[in-house]
């Protein structure tokens, strides 16, 4: 493992999940608003899982381009946290002038379903 490697898995190791998609996503877009919120303790998980996530991301990266290849994107660039244990990840993904539309607004979450608990 070389210097890079080594300090990148340290921090995977100190930074808690919500941080490391904080920075990867200002890494690696133009971030005009993001709001990454843990929403595991609304599921059947035990505490500080972190395993569900809702992200709301407003980027000149979207611009032009399809609900689905906005997805694809996000999903390719957090590729490395679904291996390592995030389970779900509610995306809502704007361009600047979908967000002002929006007035800043978003969907609420849903309620957890049960998932394994339901009989």
């Amino acid at each position: 493992m070389d210097y890079n490697e080594a300090i990148m898995a340290f921090n995977f190791n100190i930074m808690n999940r919500t941080k490391r998609i904080e920075d990867c996503l200002h890494q690696h877009l133009s971030v005009h608003y993001l709001d990454v919120q843990d929403e595991s303790g609304q599921h059947h998980v035990p505490q500080g899982a972190e395993t569900h996530i809702k992200l709301i991301l407003v980027s000149d990266a979207f611009k032009n381009q399809s609900r689905i290849s906005r997805h694809r994107l996000i999903n390719n660039l957090l590729a490395d946290e679904f291996s390592r244990g995030l389970h779900a990840l509610s995306m809502h993904l704007f361009t600047e002038e979908e967000w002002r539309a929006r007035q800043g607004e978003t969907q609420g979450s849903p309620p957890c379903r049960g998932g394994f608990n339901q009989g």
